[in-house]
């Protein structure tokens, strides 16, 4: 039998240098995606994979996240007293249980690896997933839920990969398969971080989404620095698979990379062309947007 996988990791330690001056006093995982922040779309991602513990590696000025998952008091009492219960479900429906959340700090920038080590007394002995905040997925069934689902039939190392177009595969950490689990999944026998044009091994980007065996611990806690003077978690897990199996799985939904600009505003749009009221201001306004510089030209 398997070990459940109970506990998630979210490392939300980072400095969004990208999203400059927004990121300045607000962490960039509170930035919005319609009406939620960017944290709360991979929390729930997490709760409905069955994810019973999270815990948020952090950093300086991040209180503000800890905050969100929290109680506020005025607020609810406000809402209460002026009857608006329809909101205040919805606050009471994002709050996760007492206990079920714990904050630890990153003290030092020292890359993904780093913040993933961080975690180690709070996981323990136990298979645990890993989540990116700065990826949100939008699916029917949650990416993380299908991730489980494999997991539960193969056991192991899980990666959640996408298809990328060819000439972009030099921007992401790419994974080269071997033989066939089945339609959606392969076992992956090597993983290359950035490669260079026209050497990926395949066109399976790394999409933020990880299950992975405790053993990754101790490597880490041995891992040298490797690319941009860092301790990466990649490094770790190409020495964690010779002895153990992992396995790519071709997740149902899309990757949105919040980190980027593009990103973020592209996910407003997805995220928000589902909601039939949104949507119906939104597509003539992105319909007048388009013909206007054809008009120009």
């Amino acid at each position: 039998m398997n070990k459940p996988i109970r506990k998630a990791v979210l490392p939300v330690a980072g400095l969004g240098t990208r999203f400059l001056p927004a990121t300045k006093a607000v962490p960039k995982e509170m930035l919005t995606i319609v009406d939620r922040p960017i944290i709360q779309y991979v929390v729930d991602e997490a709760r409905a994979a069955g994810i019973e513990h999270i815990v948020f590696v952090t950093g300086r000025n991040k209180h503000v996240i800890e905050d969100h998952f929290d109680i506020a008091y005025e607020l609810e009492d406000t809402l209460k007293a002026r009857n608006k219960t329809a909101a205040l479900e919805l606050l009471e429906n994002h709050r996760p249980q007492p206990g079920s959340t714990s904050f630890t700090r990153q003290q030092a920038p020292l890359g993904l690896g780093h913040a993933i080590w961080c975690s180690r007394d709070i996981i323990g002995d136990e298979p645990f997933a890993i989540l990116l905040p700065d990826v949100i997925i939008k699916s029917k069934v949650s990416c993380l839920r299908q991730m489980v689902d494999l997991y539960e039939e193969t056991g192991g190392n899980i990666i959640a990969v996408e298809e990328v177009p060819e000439d972009q595969t030099h921007q992401y950490g790419i994974v080269e398969l071997a033989e066939t689990i089945n339609a959606k999944s392969s076992r992956i026998s090597n993983m290359v971080e950035k490669p260079a044009p026209g050497t990926a091994p395949s066109n399976l980007m790394i999409t933020g989404r990880y299950i992975i065996q405790p053993e990754i611990f101790e490597l880490l806690s041995n891992q040298s620095k490797g690319a941009g003077g860092e301790i990466q978690l990649t490094d770790s897990m190409i020495s964690l698979m010779s002895n153990q199996n992992f396995a790519s799985l071709k997740f149902e939904g899309r990757s949105y990379d919040c980190g980027s600009k593009s990103g973020f505003l592209t996910a407003n749009i997805a995220f928000g062309m589902d909601d039939p009221k949104l949507a119906q201001d939104l597509v003539p306004f992105m319909q007048d947007m388009i013909r206007q510089p054809l008009a120009a030209e």
